[in-house]
């Protein structure tokens, strides 16, 4: 009797211990790219266009809600700072991928902000609107670079879906590291 309970409380506290700042969340990590972050629960990696992102996940309910990752080459090998501000780097980003899928306004950029972790590495959050020929999307993404790459982790669903999973999206934007 008493291995049962001793069993149940190892139980009850591995499981608490899981749960703490990650729940609905699960980690998604490459090593050999150097990169992991966490992706909600119920959603799903599906092939991509190698050419297009490194990793796509959608919702499975609704895979309209995606959450991407591009990997592309950076000129010169530049720093995050080297690119510009986070405001700067955002509006860049207004002007060029995202006006191509606006349809009848330019994409707004909502906020744009940076941090570094303990290891020095710089980070820019970005938050936007898009007018969308599918309706307006609302997207967060983190952007940094690292070994002559610029990383942009991806989140965006549709606006109607915003105030729900606000939260959760901010929490696997913020999870985004490159080693």
């Amino acid at each position: 009797m008493r291995w049962v309970w001793l069993g149940l409380l190892w139980l009850v506290v591995g499981l608490t211990g899981c749960s703490v700042g990650t729940a609905g969340l699960n980690p998604y990590i490459d090593v050999a790219g150097g990169y992991q972050f966490l992706y909600p629960n119920g959603w799903v990696q599906v092939q991509a266009p190698q050419q297009k992102y490194a990793v796509l996940f959608h919702d499975l309910i609704d895979p309209s809600e995606t959450l991407s990752l591009v990997i592309s080459p950076v000129k010169s090998g530049k720093t995050l700072a080297e690119l510009g501000s986070p405001a700067e780097l955002g509006e860049r980003l207004m002007q060029t991928a995202l006006a191509q899928a606006a349809v009848d306004r330019k994409p707004q950029l909502l906020s744009a902000a940076s941090h570094q972790t303990d290891d020095q590495q710089l980070y820019y959050t970005l938050e936007y609107v898009v007018n969308t020929a599918n309706g307006t999307r609302h997207n967060l993404a983190a952007i940094t670079t690292r070994h002559g790459k610029l990383y942009t982790l991806n989140a965006s669903v549709p606006e109607s879906r915003w105030p729900k999973v606000m939260d959760l999206l901010q929490k696997v934007v913020n999870s985004f590291q490159v080693n």
